[in-house]
């Protein structure tokens, strides 16, 4: 049998197995972190094939920042905060939006502060899941539009929250990171065994 032109997609496609009994968690954990996008020298990439095409999920190398610059955090409640990604656009550029709502419990002024930060600021976010994988909330190529909304709460049983929306279009769902993050408390190592 003849081998398949090169122009074809057939490198690209792959099995996706699923042992039974597996258990996949969800959610994402407590503390994200996030930068304005002018802050980055150099981005991790991900690997292609000859034309152009991402053949994998996870990023390449780490995020280069300028001089003093280190990655800020928010502290979120996990279980009211939430990653997913969906398809949009038409054949044959079709991108994926991956959408991050991230609930932070305070409304004081140090809130409001990085509110008015985030709504008017180009930025990414990295993302831990709860198998310790870490996820990018924005790229390069396109701008990111984050917006927060804040609640004072309702009488003396209601809570306050800053709520972040974030709406990233990337090629790929959420890509995985396994570089380095530089932030106030020391770098994190991402790799995985």
């Amino acid at each position: 049998m003849a081998n398949p032109p090169a122009n074809t997609c057939s490198a690209l496609q792959r099995s996706l197995a699923w042992c039974q009994g597996t258990p996949e968690l969800p959610g994402v954990k407590r503390r994200i972190y996030y930068l304005a996008k002018s802050e980055i020298v150099t981005w991790p990439t991900l690997p292609r094939d000859t034309q152009g095409r991402p053949t994998s999920a996870i990023l390449t190398g780490s995020f280069a920042l300028k001089a003093d610059t280190k990655w800020k955090y928010i502290d979120i409640l996990p279980d009211k905060s939430q990653l997913t990604s969906e398809a949009q656009g038409e054949l044959p550029s079709q991108t994926q939006l991956n959408k991050l709502t991230a609930v932070h419990p305070g409304v004081g002024e140090d809130a409001s502060a990085a509110s008015a930060y985030i709504n008017n600021t180009d930025s990414v976010f990295l993302v831990e899941d709860m198998k310790g994988n870490w996820r990018v909330v924005g790229c390069d190529k396109w701008q990111t539009k984050a917006t927060v909304a804040q609640d004072l709460g309702q009488g003396p049983t209601g809570t306050t929250s800053t709520t972040i929306s974030v709406e990233a279009t990337d090629e790929v769902p959420a890509p995985f990171y396994r570089g380095t993050i530089e932030t106030e408390d020391g770098d994190i190592n991402c790799s995985r065994a």
